[in-house]
C-alpha cells in the first residue's frame, strides 16, 4: 500500500519573504515555502518531488484518488491554526495556553531514579516546591510532574508508588495556580491527578499501556500527550525496528491520533510527540529531529521532549547531564524553528529567555521586505 508525505523542507522568515508563496505552520510563527512531496510502498520510496508551496494543490491533483485524499488532508493540516489549549474543563473557570507561538513545559521528576535529577525531589518535597514554583516564575506555561523513570532499563513501578509521588506534587501545584500535566501511563493515576486539579495527560505510551486509557481519556474530556515509543510492554524502548524512521514514526502517530479520535477524544484535545530518545538510535533521533516540521501534516500541535537526552552528550563529547544546557537550548531553538508548539524541559528560565529572544527575531522578520527594494 502506497503512503504519501507532505515534508516541508524550505523554510522562510516570513511570507514577504517568499512574496507570498509561503504557508503559515500550524498556525504559528513559522513559514514553509518549499515542500517535498513523497510516495512510498513499503520501505521504498517511490517518489520525491521538489514543489514550490503555489505547486502543491496542483501536484495533488495528479496522483491516483486515495494518495490525492491524503494529500489534501495533510496539505490542510500543515495550514490548521490550532485554538488555544482549553484547561477550563479540569481546572474550573477560564484557563488556556495559546499555541501561535512556542510554550515552554516545565518537568518536575518525583522518582528515585530520575536520570537529570538524582531524585532530589522525591527526597525533598520543599525543594521540589521551590523548584517547581522557580519554573513557574520563569514562564512555565505547564509543569509536568511525572512519578516513574522512563529511562532505558529501568524497573516498573507500582501504581500505590507511583500514586503516592505525584498526586502531593500536584496538588502543591495546584495550589500555587499552575496549569499541570501529568506524566503516566496507567489510568488509576491518571483519574487520581485529575481529582485533584491536574489538567493534561501525558501518555509516553500514547495510550497503549492500560487497555483503559482511551476510554478514560475521552470521557475526560482532558488534552492528551500522544508520544512515540516502539515498545509493547512495560520496555517502551522494545522492538524498535524503523525502515526511514522519520515517516516511519509519521505513520505510527497517525495510528495513534486515529485511534484516539475514534475513542471520542476531541480533535483538538490532541498533542503529538515524536519521542525523542524512545527505541532510538542516535541516527534516528537525528532523523527525526531534522524532519520535524512533517509533523505538522498530521494536524496536532506538537510537543518536543529532548532536554539533557542521550542525544546531548552523544553529541557533546558525553557530556554529563547536568553539562548538557547549551545542547538542550540548540534542539529546543531547532524545535522553535520547526514550528513546535510545547517545549518540555529541565532549565525553564534558560529556555524561555531563549523563547523570547526567538520570538522577537520572528516579530522583526515580519517587517515588509518592500522597503529593503532599491528603487
Amino acid at each position: 500500500m502506497a503512503h504519501l508525505y507532505i515534508r516541508p523542507i524550505g523554510l522562510a522568515l516570513s511570507p514577504q519573504s517568499e512574496e507570498g508563496d509561503a504557508i503559515r505552520l500550524g498556525g504559528g510563527m513559522v513559514h514553509a515555502h518549499r515542500f517535498a512531496l513523497i510516495v512510498r510502498e513499503g520501505a521504498h520510496v517511490m517518489a520525491n518531488q521538489r514543489l514550490a508551496a503555489s505547486q502543491v494543490e496542483e501536484a495533488l491533483s495528479r496522483l491516483p484518488d486515495e494518495l490525492a485524499a491524503e494529500g489534501e488532508a495533510q496539505w490542510a493540516d500543515l495550514r490548521r491554526v490550532h485554538p488555544p489549549l482549553d484547561l477550563s474543563l479540569q481546572g474550573g473557570g477560564a484557563r488556556t495556553i495559546r499555541l501561535d507561538q512556542p510554550q515552554v513545559m516545565g518537568i518536575l521528576n518525583v522518582t528515585p531514579d530520575s536520570f537529570s535529577d538524582g531524585g532530589k525531589f522525591l527526597d525533598d518535597p520543599a525543594e521540589a516546591r521551590a523548584h517547581a514554583a522557580g519554573m513557574l516564575e520563569s514562564g512555565a506555561a505547564l509543569v509536568d510532574v511525572g512519578g516513574e523513570s522512563t529511562r532505558p532499563g529501568a524497573p516498573a513501578v507500582w501504581e500505590g508508588d507511583e500514586l503516592k509521588r505525584v498526586i502531593p506534587a500536584i496538588e502543591s501545584l495546584v495550589a500555587m495556580g499552575a496549569a499541570v500535566s501529568v506524566d503516566t501511563r496507567r489510568v488509576g493515576v491518571m483519574e487520581a491527578a485529575l481529582r485533584v486539579g491536574a489538567h493534561v495527560i501525558n501518555d509516553v505510551s500514547a495510550l497503549r499501556h492500560d487497555p483503559r486509557s482511551l476510554e478514560f481519556a475521552a470521557a475526560s474530556g482532558a488534552p492528551v500527550v500522544l508520544m512515540h515509543a516502539p515498545g509493547e510492554g512495560d520496555d517502551l524502548h522494545d522492538c524498535a525496528h524503523y525502515t526511514h524512521p522519520a515517516l516511519d514514526v509519521f505513520d505510527w502517530l497517525q495510528t495513534r491520533r486515529d485511534a484516539a479520535i475514534a475513542a471520542g477524544i476531541a480533535r483538538e484535545r490532541i498533542i503529538l510527540d515524536p519521542g525523542i530518545g524512545f527505541g532510538k538510535t542516535l541516527a534516528h533521533n537525528l532523523a527525526v529531529l531534522n524532519a520535524l516540521p512533517l509533523y505538522h501534516a498530521l494536524g496536532q500541535p506538537l510537543l518536543l521532549g529532548a532536554s539533557r537526552k542521550r542525544i546531548i552528550g552523544a553529541l557533546s563529547n558525553e557530556a554529563p547531564v547536568h553539562q548538557r544546557l547549551g545542547g538542550s537550548l540548540a534542539v529546543a531553538v531547532h524545535g522553535m524553528n520547526a514550528g513546535v508548539q510545547l517545549l518540555r524541559v529541565h532549565d525553564v528560565a534558560e529556555t524561555v529567555q531563549a523563547r523570547n529572544v526567538w520570538r522577537g527575531l520572528r516579530d522583526a522578520a515580519l517587517t515588509d521586505f518592500s522597503e529593503l527594494v532599491a528603487d
